[in-house]
């Protein structure tokens, strides 16, 4: 069973966290959800609090398979201020694990300087912040990174990294079952 790590920061955009989350589960995989501050209660971008399942801190020297950001403006901001994890992404990547971003979160992958020669995508609003070439598409996944482009793709965004952590059969499952065309 693969595992993945999902940041939660205040003002992170909903859909994304919980299709994810969902999606993710469904699959078998073991997710851990980890809030970035003192306490595990978290505000969403649209007014929706989840509790997560643990604080960032006491979780992010565990092993993941995957660690995943959602976006969201505020949600990134927050993702971009914390040294921590942005070092945490970095050891992840050196250890040859997927480091996944999607929205306004893939920001936060290049502020860490971890997009070399890979193609990313991103919200289209954010595709001038980046240091790289930003595809116009739903979703990349190119080497061991994989991004999405925003809420629209959070669902396709979701079942490609389950495809990647758990095998397209798993996907194509997942995706049957919840009616979505996971070609």
């Amino acid at each position: 069973m693969s595992k993945a790590l999902v940041t939660l920061a205040d003002g992170f955009e909903d859909i994304e966290a919980v299709s994810i989350i969902d999606v993710l589960r469904r699959g078998g995989v073991e997710v851990v959800t980890a809030s970035l501050g003192e306490g595990t209660s978290v505000r969403a971008a649209h007014g929706i609090t989840m509790e997560a399942d643990a604080r960032l801190a006491d979780v992010l020297e565990n092993e993941y398979d995957a660690i995943i950001l959602p976006g969201g403006g505020e949600g990134t901001e927050n993702l971009m201020a914390c040294e921590e994890l942005h070092e945490r992404l970095r050891k992840q990547k050196a250890d040859g694990r997927y480091v996944c971003a999607i929205c306004a979160a893939p920001t936060v992958l290049d502020a860490a300087g971890l997009i070399g020669e890979e193609n990313v995508t991103c919200y289209p609003s954010c595709a001038s912040q980046m240091g790289t070439r930003v595809e116009d598409v739903p979703v990349v996944a190119d080497g061991l990174l994989i991004t999405g482009q925003g809420p629209g793709s959070a669902a396709l965004f979701s079942l490609v990294v389950l495809a990647h952590l758990e095998g397209d059969r798993v996907a194509h499952g997942v995706a049957n079952g919840m009616l979505v065309d996971f070609a």
